[in-house]
């Protein structure tokens, strides 16, 4: 082999481990994206069971019912549809009705969204930008001055 030839083959050699790092790390990050929706969304979208999404909204007034140790029930509601989410763990302090939240999951076949965690609003100034730019939009949800 000459000069020439080892240089183009140590080339050849770090752009393909290249490509292949960059093909892994889009496959990854694939595996790990979960969509965001608003309760009425989910009317429109084809979500099969299983598929981990985030589901954000206002939790609705008198759903919050407690369970034996720290299981929880409620419902998300965007003011149109809302959706039971049930979960199995501590929720935020900030938690509580009518307040906005976003839940990450998914749906079981039975048609009730199972979260793995709850976000709450942290102070009363801010929303999650997601669920107030989808509130706002259907005129749910006003930002205060």
């Amino acid at each position: 082999m000459t000069r020439k030839q080892k240089r183009l083959s140590v080339i050849l050699g770090a752009l393909a481990f290249l490509g292949v790092a960059t093909g892994l790390t889009f496959y990854a990050l694939g595996q790990r994206t979960s969509f965001f929706y608003m309760p009425e969304d989910l009317q429109t979208a084809a979500v099969p069971a299983g598929q981990r999404i985030r589901l954000g909204g206002l939790v609705e007034s008198g759903t919050v019912l407690r369970g034996q140790g720290t299981d929880v029930a409620f419902s998300v509601t965007d003011g149109t549809d809302s959706v039971k989410v049930v979960y199995a763990g501590i929720l935020p302090d900030l938690f509580r009705e009518e307040q906005g939240v976003v839940t990450e999951g998914a749906f079981r076949e039975d048609g009730t969204f199972v979260a793995d965690s709850v976000l709450a609003k942290h102070d009363e100034n801010y929303m999650p930008k997601e669920v107030a730019e989808g509130l706002k939009a259907k005129g749910v949800w006003q930002e205060e001055q």
